[in-house]
């Protein structure tokens, strides 16, 4: 009996994780339909398109103003040393930026 007991209160606590994830999911997001990965090759590429994904997860409400105007302070800085020739330092930077954030 004891055995019994023990097994049933550890197949319950087993199942209790999977029984508080109630979330149904569509599916993964997707972009609008007008999104459009930009062109470009170096850190000024490498910009525009770590801008165009965060001005369409702004839009689409995966992230919150506070964090997009953080990010692009951080890659303003990044477009900085780009625009000064200092590709390398300026790609660090764009890496940083992505880690900090989760991208």
């Amino acid at each position: 009996m004891t055995n019994a007991i023990r097994g049933l209160w550890l197949t319950g606590l087993v199942a209790l994780p999977l029984a508080a994830c109630n979330q149904t999911t569509s599916g993964p997001a997707q972009a609008p339909a007008r999104f459009r990965m930009p062109d470009g090759s170096g850190c000024q590429g490498e910009i525009a398109r770590y801008r165009a994904v965060m001005s369409n997860d702004l839009a689409m409400g995966h992230v919150n103003q506070t964090v997009y105007n953080r990010v692009d302070r951080e890659i303003g800085q990044a477009e900085a040393a780009c625009a000064a020739g200092r590709d390398a330092e300026a790609q660090r930077m764009i890496n940083a930026t992505k880690n900090r954030h989760g991208y």
